[in-house]
């Protein structure tokens, strides 16, 4: 009787694993349930929560902002000053978005593969903009990059500056979505991968960032809903200069100041819309991504 002493082909060097990275071991095998239903009470407790704290607020908002009509409504959102100060704030919340994507994208890589002296505090330091009250986030810019800069660094009251105060306030969004993903990611398939050829870029490329991208997206979509609605980190270190730097949370507070609520109002109802359909398509696109990464796994 032959015995058959035929062996697999050896894997070509450079292919990639088929399977992207699995979490570990408790989404993989048996899932965890919970507790049960909270039950009629529950529910009634949290809607009414979130109806008091949530919906009641931009509810009455948008009815003010139409006390005086659609036509004073449209007349509001579409004033020479009004236009200026969207463009300009969908220009630098767009902007710190988009540089959060991938710095904050690349400190949570360092945070969570990496091992660095006084790696604890850094990893403390990421959540300081949500605890440090905003003006003085801008008090401390305008120290540093104000007339008086201590590393002869200037530039107070121009768009740049505006940038940088929203990149300090919306940093922990991106860090924070991405970090949780990152520490639940098998490093299995990643070191088969590189064991058959492909190099680090590759790896991140093909199978590490389909399944950070929805997270990355969540924490982009955060962090430019918090910038355009931004007001103390940018009130020094901006200028509030009309047509250039002013954003829209000063030219509601400008027009609260002439006792123009209802126009303040309408602005406010705009910016909720942008930010609301700005996080509803971020969101149903990681949803996307994130069920067709489970159909390829």
């Amino acid at each position: 009787m032959s015995v058959s002493n035929s062996e697999p082909a050896p894997a070509q060097s450079g292919a990639l694993p088929s399977t992207t990275p699995r979490f570990r071991a408790g989404r993989e095998g048996r899932k965890f349930r919970g507790p049960g239903s909270v039950g009629p009470l529950g529910l009634g407790v949290a809607v009414l929560w979130l109806s008091v704290i949530v919906l009641l607020p931009l509810a009455a908002l948008t009815v003010q902002s139409f006390d005086d009509g659609f036509v004073g409504f449209w007349n509001a959102v579409t004033e020479e000053r009004a236009v200026a100060t969207f463009k300009v704030t969908l220009q630098v919340s767009i902007a710190a978005a988009v540089v959060n994507l991938f710095l904050g994208t690349l400190i949570a890589w360092v945070l969570v593969r990496d091992e660095f002296p006084g790696k604890r505090f850094v990893n403390a330091l990421i959540d300081l903009p949500f605890a440090l009250p905003t003006i003085v986030a801008s008090l401390v810019l305008l120290s540093l990059y104000g007339p008086a800069s201590p590393i002869g660094l200037v530039f107070n009251a121009t768009k740049p500056a505006v940038i940088v105060a929203l990149l300090f306030v919306t940093l922990p969004f991106v860090v924070r979505a991405v970090q949780p993903v990152l520490i639940e990611l098998d490093k299995d398939v990643e070191e088969a991968a590189a064991s058959l050829g492909a190099n680090n870029w590759t790896i991140f490329r093909r199978i590490v960032l389909p399944v950070l991208l929805p997270a990355i997206l969540s924490g982009g979509g955060l962090a430019f809903a918090r910038a355009i609605g931004e007001f103390g980190s940018v009130v020094l270190i901006g200028g509030n200069i009309p047509n250039d730097t002013q954003v829209a949370s000063q030219y509601i507070r400008e027009l609260i100041e002439y006792d123009r609520t209802t126009d303040a109002a309408a602005i406010s109802v705009v910016l909720l819309a942008i930010a609301f359909a700005m996080l509803f398509v971020l969101r149903v696109a990681g949803n996307r991504l994130a069920r067709r990464e489970e159909q390829i796994s």
